[in-house]
Protein backbone atom coordinates (compact mmCIF):
# COMPACT_ATOMS: atom_id res chain seq x y z
CA UNK A 1 0.00 0.00 0.00
CA UNK A 2 0.87 3.20 -0.81
CA UNK A 3 -0.74 4.91 2.72
CA UNK A 4 -0.86 8.52 3.68
CA UNK A 5 2.31 10.50 1.95
CA UNK A 6 2.40 12.93 -0.85
CA UNK A 7 4.03 12.88 -3.87
CA UNK A 8 7.34 14.31 -2.91
CA UNK A 9 7.78 11.59 0.08
CA UNK A 10 6.11 8.78 -1.87
CA UNK A 11 7.12 8.66 -5.48
CA UNK A 12 10.11 8.07 -7.33
CA UNK A 13 13.33 5.76 -6.24
CA UNK A 14 16.03 5.99 -4.50
CA UNK A 15 19.51 3.51 -3.35
CA UNK A 16 18.14 0.35 -2.09
CA UNK A 17 17.57 1.12 1.98
CA UNK A 18 19.28 -0.52 4.38
CA UNK A 19 18.31 -4.09 5.39
CA UNK A 20 16.56 -4.40 1.50
CA UNK A 21 19.05 -5.60 -0.51
CA UNK A 22 19.64 -8.44 -2.11
CA UNK A 23 22.12 -10.22 -4.40
CA UNK A 24 21.26 -8.31 -7.90
CA UNK A 25 23.51 -10.91 -9.64
CA UNK A 26 21.18 -13.75 -8.45
CA UNK A 27 18.16 -11.71 -10.03
CA UNK A 28 19.76 -11.02 -13.68
CA UNK A 29 20.18 -14.51 -13.69
CA UNK A 30 16.64 -15.26 -13.12
CA UNK A 31 15.52 -12.61 -15.15
CA UNK A 32 17.49 -13.86 -18.06
CA UNK A 33 15.81 -17.62 -17.75
CA UNK A 34 12.37 -16.09 -16.98
CA UNK A 35 11.41 -12.59 -18.81
CA UNK A 36 11.30 -13.05 -22.45
CA UNK A 37 13.04 -10.26 -23.93
CA UNK A 38 15.41 -9.55 -20.71
CA UNK A 39 18.70 -7.94 -22.08
CA UNK A 40 21.34 -6.49 -18.94
CA UNK A 41 22.95 -5.03 -17.37
CA UNK A 42 20.30 -4.54 -14.32
CA UNK A 43 20.42 -1.83 -11.96
CA UNK A 44 18.23 -1.60 -9.08
CA UNK A 45 16.67 1.21 -7.26
CA UNK A 46 14.11 1.27 -4.50
CA UNK A 47 10.84 3.17 -4.89
CA UNK A 48 9.66 5.33 -2.08
CA UNK A 49 6.23 3.75 -1.42
CA UNK A 50 5.24 0.31 -0.80
CA UNK A 51 5.94 -0.31 2.70
CA UNK A 52 4.30 -3.63 2.72
CA UNK A 53 5.32 -5.15 0.23
CA UNK A 54 8.93 -3.58 -0.58
CA UNK A 55 8.86 -2.58 -4.24
CA UNK A 56 11.97 -1.95 -6.83
CA UNK A 57 12.36 -0.47 -10.25
CA UNK A 58 14.75 -3.13 -12.63
CA UNK A 59 16.57 -0.77 -14.90
CA UNK A 60 17.84 -2.05 -17.92
CA UNK A 61 19.33 0.05 -21.12
CA UNK A 62 16.23 -1.20 -23.37
CA UNK A 63 13.32 -1.04 -20.87
CA UNK A 64 12.18 -0.61 -16.58
CA UNK A 65 10.67 -3.40 -14.61
CA UNK A 66 9.36 -3.71 -11.20
CA UNK A 67 9.63 -6.38 -8.64
CA UNK A 68 7.55 -6.78 -5.67
CA UNK A 69 8.54 -9.57 -2.84
CA UNK A 70 7.70 -10.31 0.84
CA UNK A 71 9.76 -7.85 3.18
CA UNK A 72 12.62 -10.01 5.18
CA UNK A 73 11.97 -10.81 8.67
CA UNK A 74 9.24 -12.59 11.01
CA UNK A 75 5.67 -12.09 8.84
CA UNK A 76 1.94 -12.14 9.97
CA UNK A 77 0.41 -15.44 8.64
CA UNK A 78 -1.13 -14.75 5.36
CA UNK A 79 0.44 -11.25 4.95
CA UNK A 80 2.33 -10.05 2.01
CA UNK A 81 1.23 -12.39 -0.07
CA UNK A 82 3.05 -11.64 -3.27
CA UNK A 83 2.05 -14.90 -5.45
CA UNK A 84 -2.15 -13.66 -5.14
CA UNK A 85 -0.98 -10.16 -6.49
CA UNK A 86 0.89 -12.20 -9.25
CA UNK A 87 -2.76 -14.53 -10.17
CA UNK A 88 -4.79 -11.58 -10.06
CA UNK A 89 -2.95 -9.59 -11.86
CA UNK A 90 -2.75 -12.86 -14.80
CA UNK A 91 -6.37 -13.66 -14.43
CA UNK A 92 -7.61 -9.59 -15.10
CA UNK A 93 -5.14 -8.98 -17.99
CA UNK A 94 -7.06 -11.87 -19.51
CA UNK A 95 -10.27 -10.10 -18.61
CA UNK A 96 -8.79 -6.56 -20.53
CA UNK A 97 -8.58 -5.22 -17.63
CA UNK A 98 -6.02 -2.48 -16.98
CA UNK A 99 -3.46 -3.68 -14.93
CA UNK A 100 0.53 -4.22 -15.55
CA UNK A 101 1.47 -7.72 -17.29
CA UNK A 102 3.48 -10.17 -14.95
CA UNK A 103 6.35 -11.50 -16.81
CA UNK A 104 7.32 -14.07 -13.65
CA UNK A 105 6.37 -15.48 -9.79
CA UNK A 106 9.48 -16.45 -7.72
CA UNK A 107 8.95 -18.97 -4.97
CA UNK A 108 12.41 -20.42 -4.35
CA UNK A 109 13.60 -17.75 -1.28
CA UNK A 110 17.31 -18.99 -2.24
CA UNK A 111 17.66 -16.57 -5.30
CA UNK A 112 16.86 -12.93 -3.58
CA UNK A 113 15.70 -14.23 0.15
CA UNK A 114 12.06 -14.04 -0.15
CA UNK A 115 9.41 -15.05 -2.90
CA UNK A 116 8.75 -12.00 -5.46
CA UNK A 117 7.23 -11.30 -9.03
CA UNK A 118 8.27 -8.98 -11.86
CA UNK A 119 6.05 -7.17 -13.75
CA UNK A 120 5.90 -4.08 -16.33
CA UNK A 121 6.91 -0.56 -15.70
CA UNK A 122 3.78 1.51 -17.35
CA UNK A 123 4.71 5.36 -17.32
CA UNK A 124 2.16 7.62 -16.94
CA UNK A 125 0.40 10.12 -14.33
CA UNK A 126 0.03 9.36 -10.60
CA UNK A 127 -2.01 11.66 -8.98
CA UNK A 128 -0.91 11.62 -5.01
CA UNK A 129 -3.63 14.59 -4.47
CA UNK A 130 -7.45 13.54 -5.01
CA UNK A 131 -8.41 17.05 -5.82
CA UNK A 132 -6.02 16.75 -9.16
CA UNK A 133 -4.80 19.76 -9.13
CA UNK A 134 -2.69 19.57 -11.85
CA UNK A 135 -5.79 18.78 -13.81
CA UNK A 136 -7.77 21.49 -15.55
CA UNK A 137 -11.40 22.26 -13.72
CA UNK A 138 -12.93 21.26 -17.01
CA UNK A 139 -11.23 18.72 -17.15
CA UNK A 140 -11.81 16.98 -13.52
CA UNK A 141 -14.89 15.39 -13.93
CA UNK A 142 -13.74 13.29 -16.35
CA UNK A 143 -10.75 12.01 -14.51
CA UNK A 144 -13.31 10.91 -11.50
CA UNK A 145 -15.40 9.42 -14.39
CA UNK A 146 -12.72 7.52 -15.61
CA UNK A 147 -12.17 5.74 -11.99
CA UNK A 148 -15.47 5.27 -11.72
CA UNK A 149 -15.69 3.41 -14.88
CA UNK A 150 -12.28 0.91 -13.77
CA UNK A 151 -13.88 0.52 -10.89
CA UNK A 152 -17.21 -0.76 -12.27
CA UNK A 153 -15.38 -2.55 -14.79
CA UNK A 154 -13.30 -4.67 -12.48
CA UNK A 155 -16.65 -5.66 -10.15
CA UNK A 156 -17.93 -7.15 -13.64
CA UNK A 157 -15.28 -9.22 -14.30
CA UNK A 158 -16.32 -12.69 -14.47
CA UNK A 159 -13.95 -13.92 -11.88
CA UNK A 160 -14.58 -17.92 -12.79
CA UNK A 161 -14.02 -17.40 -16.46
CA UNK A 162 -10.58 -15.73 -15.80
CA UNK A 163 -9.21 -18.42 -13.36
CA UNK A 164 -9.74 -16.78 -10.34
CA UNK A 165 -12.83 -18.97 -9.08
CA UNK A 166 -10.37 -19.87 -6.25
CA UNK A 167 -8.81 -16.71 -5.81
CA UNK A 168 -11.45 -16.09 -2.37
CA UNK A 169 -13.85 -17.66 -0.33
CA UNK A 170 -17.38 -16.58 -1.59
CA UNK A 171 -20.36 -15.48 0.80
CA UNK A 172 -19.68 -13.63 4.60
CA UNK A 173 -17.40 -11.31 3.31
CA UNK A 174 -18.19 -8.92 6.27
CA UNK A 175 -17.98 -11.34 8.94
CA UNK A 176 -14.85 -12.65 7.60
CA UNK A 177 -13.18 -10.03 7.00
CA UNK A 178 -14.33 -8.23 10.38
CA UNK A 179 -13.09 -11.49 11.79
CA UNK A 180 -9.79 -11.65 10.27
CA UNK A 181 -8.68 -7.72 10.66
CA UNK A 182 -10.38 -8.00 14.24
CA UNK A 183 -7.74 -10.88 15.11
CA UNK A 184 -4.55 -9.16 13.57
CA UNK A 185 -5.55 -6.39 15.24
CA UNK A 186 -6.24 -8.10 18.20
CA UNK A 187 -2.91 -10.41 18.13
CA UNK A 188 -0.69 -7.35 17.40
CA UNK A 189 -0.14 -7.21 21.46
CA UNK A 190 3.16 -4.98 20.77
CA UNK A 191 0.83 -2.24 18.42
CA UNK A 192 -1.66 -2.00 21.65
CA UNK A 193 -5.19 -1.74 22.07
CA UNK A 194 -7.47 1.42 20.97
CA UNK A 195 -11.02 2.32 22.96
CA UNK A 196 -12.31 3.34 19.45
CA UNK A 197 -10.98 0.64 17.65
CA UNK A 198 -12.62 -2.15 20.00
CA UNK A 199 -15.98 -0.04 20.01
CA UNK A 200 -16.12 0.12 16.24
CA UNK A 201 -15.36 -3.53 16.32
CA UNK A 202 -18.37 -4.15 18.35
CA UNK A 203 -20.84 -1.91 16.50
CA UNK A 204 -19.78 -3.90 12.96
CA UNK A 205 -19.99 -7.24 13.95
CA UNK A 206 -23.51 -6.30 15.32
CA UNK A 207 -24.77 -4.70 12.33
CA UNK A 208 -23.82 -6.53 8.91
CA UNK A 209 -26.64 -5.86 6.36
CA UNK A 210 -28.83 -9.15 5.15
CA UNK A 211 -27.46 -10.08 1.84
CA UNK A 212 -24.52 -11.05 -0.06
CA UNK A 213 -22.51 -10.56 -3.56
CA UNK A 214 -19.11 -11.52 -5.07
CA UNK A 215 -16.66 -10.25 -7.00
CA UNK A 216 -12.75 -9.79 -7.51
CA UNK A 217 -12.32 -6.54 -5.24
CA UNK A 218 -9.43 -4.24 -5.22
CA UNK A 219 -9.22 -3.54 -1.44
CA UNK A 220 -7.39 -0.22 -2.08
CA UNK A 221 -8.85 1.31 -4.43
CA UNK A 222 -7.44 5.22 -4.41
CA UNK A 223 -6.46 7.76 -6.95
CA UNK A 224 -2.74 7.09 -6.14
CA UNK A 225 -2.99 3.64 -7.01
CA UNK A 226 -4.03 4.15 -10.65
CA UNK A 227 -1.67 4.94 -13.13
CA UNK A 228 -3.54 7.43 -15.58
CA UNK A 229 -2.21 8.07 -19.45
CA UNK A 230 0.30 10.84 -19.29
CA UNK A 231 -2.36 13.24 -21.24
CA UNK A 232 -5.55 11.52 -21.16
CA UNK A 233 -8.17 10.82 -17.99
CA UNK A 234 -7.95 7.00 -19.10
CA UNK A 235 -6.59 4.60 -16.42
CA UNK A 236 -3.24 2.88 -17.73
CA UNK A 237 -2.96 0.60 -14.47
CA UNK A 238 -4.26 -0.32 -10.99
CA UNK A 239 -1.76 -0.80 -8.72
CA UNK A 240 -1.34 -2.81 -5.39
CA UNK A 241 -3.25 -5.37 -5.30
CA UNK A 242 -1.84 -7.30 -2.21
CA UNK A 243 -5.27 -6.68 -0.51
CA UNK A 244 -7.37 -8.27 -3.27
CA UNK A 245 -9.97 -11.28 -3.00
CA UNK A 246 -13.21 -12.31 -4.26
CA UNK A 247 -15.48 -10.39 -1.67
CA UNK A 248 -18.50 -7.73 -1.34
CA UNK A 249 -18.29 -4.90 -4.56
CA UNK A 250 -20.25 -2.71 -2.37
CA UNK A 251 -17.23 -2.84 0.69
CA UNK A 252 -14.66 -2.07 -1.88
CA UNK A 253 -16.77 0.89 -3.71
CA UNK A 254 -17.55 1.99 -0.32
CA UNK A 255 -13.35 1.85 0.15
CA UNK A 256 -12.89 3.93 -2.73
CA UNK A 257 -15.98 6.82 -2.14
CA UNK A 258 -14.56 7.00 0.89
CA UNK A 259 -12.21 9.62 -0.34
CA UNK A 260 -15.26 11.84 0.13
CA UNK A 261 -14.59 11.71 3.70
CA UNK A 262 -11.27 11.15 4.04
CA UNK A 263 -8.85 13.54 5.42
CA UNK A 264 -6.09 14.52 2.72
CA UNK A 265 -3.31 14.52 5.28
CA UNK A 266 -4.12 10.48 5.95
CA UNK A 267 -4.41 9.58 2.56
CA UNK A 268 -5.79 11.18 -0.90
CA UNK A 269 -8.83 12.24 0.38
CA UNK A 270 -11.42 14.73 -0.42
CA UNK A 271 -12.94 15.57 3.09
CA UNK A 272 -12.86 19.69 3.66
CA UNK A 273 -12.50 20.29 -0.32
CA UNK A 274 -14.76 22.65 -2.00
CA UNK A 275 -16.18 20.32 -4.85
CA UNK A 276 -18.39 22.49 -6.23
CA UNK A 277 -15.33 24.86 -7.26
CA UNK A 278 -13.13 22.43 -8.08
CA UNK A 279 -15.89 20.73 -10.90
CA UNK A 280 -15.46 17.05 -8.68
CA UNK A 281 -18.58 15.18 -8.91
CA UNK A 282 -20.51 14.96 -5.51
CA UNK A 283 -20.52 11.70 -3.48
CA UNK A 284 -24.54 11.10 -4.19
CA UNK A 285 -23.58 11.82 -7.85
CA UNK A 286 -20.64 9.61 -8.34
CA UNK A 287 -22.62 6.78 -6.35
CA UNK A 288 -25.23 7.24 -9.05
CA UNK A 289 -22.77 7.02 -11.86
CA UNK A 290 -21.36 3.39 -10.18
CA UNK A 291 -24.96 2.11 -9.71
CA UNK A 292 -25.48 2.50 -13.29
CA UNK A 293 -22.83 1.29 -14.84
CA UNK A 294 -23.41 -2.32 -12.60
CA UNK A 295 -26.89 -2.78 -12.75
CA UNK A 296 -27.89 -0.68 -9.51
CA UNK A 297 -30.96 0.81 -8.47
CA UNK A 298 -29.23 2.58 -5.38
CA UNK A 299 -26.97 0.99 -2.10
CA UNK A 300 -28.67 0.56 1.11
CA UNK A 301 -26.82 0.16 4.23
CA UNK A 302 -24.09 2.62 2.90
CA UNK A 303 -23.38 3.86 6.15
CA UNK A 304 -21.90 0.43 7.38
CA UNK A 305 -20.27 -0.04 4.44
CA UNK A 306 -18.17 3.40 5.09
CA UNK A 307 -17.73 2.75 8.22
CA UNK A 308 -16.58 -0.91 7.83
CA UNK A 309 -13.70 0.99 5.34
CA UNK A 310 -12.78 3.63 8.22
CA UNK A 311 -12.04 0.28 10.61
CA UNK A 312 -10.15 -2.02 7.95
CA UNK A 313 -7.98 0.97 6.31
CA UNK A 314 -6.98 1.56 10.62
CA UNK A 315 -6.73 -2.27 11.11
CA UNK A 316 -3.72 -1.99 8.45
CA UNK A 317 -2.75 1.12 10.12
CA UNK A 318 -2.56 -0.66 13.57
CA UNK A 319 -0.30 -3.45 11.63
CA UNK A 320 2.33 -0.71 10.16
CA UNK A 321 2.61 0.18 14.31
CA UNK A 322 3.34 -3.46 14.82
CA UNK A 323 5.41 -3.61 11.84
CA UNK A 324 7.74 -0.39 12.97
CA UNK A 325 7.79 -1.33 16.84
CA UNK A 326 9.26 -4.99 15.27
CA UNK A 327 11.74 -3.43 13.01
CA UNK A 328 9.83 -4.72 9.92
CA UNK A 329 8.60 -2.06 7.98
CA UNK A 330 10.23 -1.27 4.64
CA UNK A 331 9.24 2.10 4.25
CA UNK A 332 11.00 5.33 5.51
CA UNK A 333 7.78 7.15 6.12
CA UNK A 334 6.08 3.86 8.37
CA UNK A 335 6.66 5.77 11.83
CA UNK A 336 4.52 8.50 10.82
CA UNK A 337 1.69 6.38 9.20
CA UNK A 338 1.38 4.35 12.76
CA UNK A 339 1.06 7.61 14.67
CA UNK A 340 -1.66 8.35 12.83
CA UNK A 341 -3.74 5.16 13.52
CA UNK A 342 -5.33 6.64 16.78
CA UNK A 343 -6.93 9.36 14.41
CA UNK A 344 -8.31 6.83 12.15
CA UNK A 345 -10.24 5.16 14.94
CA UNK A 346 -11.40 7.98 15.73
CA UNK A 347 -12.73 8.58 12.81
CA UNK A 348 -13.97 5.10 11.90
CA UNK A 349 -15.89 5.73 15.28
CA UNK A 350 -17.37 9.18 13.72
CA UNK A 351 -19.14 7.34 11.09
CA UNK A 352 -21.67 5.38 13.06
CA UNK A 353 -23.23 8.07 13.97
Amino acid sequence: MSTGVGQGENSGTTQVRAGFAFDEGALARWMEANVSGYAGPLSVEQFKGGQSNPTYKLVTPGRSYVLRRKPPGQLLKGAHAVEREAKVLTGLEKAGFPVAHVHGLCTDDAVIGTWFYVMDMVEGRIFWDATVPDVSTDERPAYFDAMNATMAALHNVDYQAVGLGDYGKPGNYFERQIGRWSRQYHDDVEAGRDPDMDHVIDWLQANIPAGDETAIVHGDFRIDNMIFHPTEPRVLAVLDWELSTLGHPLADFAYHAMMYHMPPHIVAGLAGADLKALNIPAEEDYIAAYCARTGRASIPDYRFYVAFNFFRLAAIFHGIKGRVIRGTASSAQAETRAKLFPELARIARAQLG
